[in-house]
């Protein structure tokens, strides 16, 4: 991984599911953060791909590779409950605050169904909402 600091109120760190995207300063709600970049790539080319990980459709003909180290919004982790979303906008894709995030926190977005279907429910979430979820479950 580079060396060279995120440009940004955010750094990557270490996450409870790996390397994430942690708030550096107040980020507040509404906000842009980051956009989702990377090759774009036809659907017949993701049809062909093995590994299927940091692809973000932007529609039913293109979708966006994110899987360069460069893309820095690849460190965005799901979450269940989320404080940032993704949007779609002319072909591109931006990540913005649904609600202030705190310096320290990490900045996640719900990946949707599909993706959480195919590798997330599989596993079990990881997500601090789906964890703190399982400790209540737990106790009782």
């Amino acid at each position: 991984m580079s060396t060279k600091r995120p440009e940004g109120p955010f750094r990557i760190g270490r996450s409870e599911t790996g390397l994430g995207l942690f708030a550096t300063d107040a980020i507040e709600k509404g906000s842009f953060i980051i956009e989702y970049i990377g090759p774009r790539i036809s659907s017949e080319e993701v049809e062909r791909r093995r590994n299927t990980r940091y692809l973000f459709e932007i529609n039913s003909r293109w979708t966006i590779d994110g899987s360069p180290r460069w893309n820095t919004a690849r460190y965005i982790n799901h979450s269940c409950r989320p404080n940032a979303q993704a949007t779609i906008s002319r072909g591109k894709i931006c990540i913005k605050a649904i609600k202030r995030i705190k310096p320290g926190d990490e900045i996640t977005y719900n990946y949707g169904k599909n993706y959480f279907e195919t590798f997330i429910k599989p596993m079990g979430c990881r997500c601090s909402s789906c964890q703190k979820k399982r400790e209540r479950e737990a106790a009782t």
